[in-house]
């Protein structure tokens, strides 16, 4: 199974002072010799990378580059070719990305035309179900990313104790067994989704609330060949560094 960093969160910490320190690029040569990939989310507001990251990331570091966004910021791809691209919902509110596309956008089938084009690989981030998986074998995408929030939501609900703070989520303030059905019929529907995707010829990814926790399900299933994982690889590099942190994330990879 392959692993994907997202670098995006080291961004965070960067725009929260507005100064040149964490350097990205810094980032992006340490990273790449550890993982299969590198993924950067360019958002519109550019509230963490931004068009400057991409752009010098793409012209020093050596390493695949997975760039997430919107089909508003379809410009970029195209401008910079990377490797790949996934097209991924976006909000100008929302804090992380809530959902899988809406593949009845009449910009996509043009998009992905464009980016094939271009010779760049085409992802669609999605929500696992069949219908979804359908459209996106009809859309002539490569690969898909199941969304995976729900999922993490669900498991952060059940094992920890989230539920008892100010981050709880108001639709999982659950009995415990009420918790573990969902979690169960979740990891069905990913399950069933990736299995139908494989047989589609598709290739799939995962990813979006991953830890060192759940991940181990997702682990499992076996036609998800590979994970895009950021916030808690960078959350743990805080305490143990960056390499460690992902090698850890590898390790519990191994199937």
């Amino acid at each position: 199974m392959l692993l994907g960093v997202n670098i995006d969160h080291i961004a965070v910490l960067r725009e929260a002072r507005k100064v040149n320190d964490p350097d990205l690029l810094e980032a992006a040569f340490l990273v790449s010799p550890l993982c299969d990939q590198i993924t950067i989310h360019v958002r519109e507001d550019c509230r963490h990378a931004n068009e400057n990251d991409l752009e010098n990331i793409l012209k020093y570091c050596k390493c695949i580059v997975n760039l997430e966004c919107s089909l508003d910021m379809i410009e970029y791809a195209l401008k910079y070719k990377p490797s790949r691209v996934t097209l991924v919902p976006e909000k100008r509110q929302e804090l992380t990305t809530e959902g899988g596309l809406n593949l009845n956008n009449e910009k996509l089938q043009e998009a992905i035309l464009k980016l094939k084009q271009a010779q760049i690989e085409t992802s669609l981030f999605i929500d696992p179900n069949l219908k979804d998986i359908e459209k996106s074998k009809e859309l002539n995408a490569d690969y898909i990313e199941l969304h995976t929030g729900f999922y993490a939501n669900i498991y952060n609900a059940l094992y920890t104790n989230i539920n008892h703070t100010s981050y709880a989520i108001s639709n999982l303030l659950l009995e415990k067994n009420d918790l573990k059905t969902l979690l169960d019929e979740e990891l069905l529907r990913l399950k069933e989704s990736a299995k139908f995707a494989k047989q589609l010829g598709l290739k799939v990814a995962a990813g979006h609330g991953l830890n060192y926790q759940n991940i181990k399900n997702i682990v499992n299933i076996l036609e998800i060949e590979e994970l895009n994982i950021g916030q808690s690889i960078v959350a743990k590099s805080i305490f143990i560094g960056l390499k460690e942190a992902i090698l850890q994330m590898k390790a519990l990879m191994q199937r």
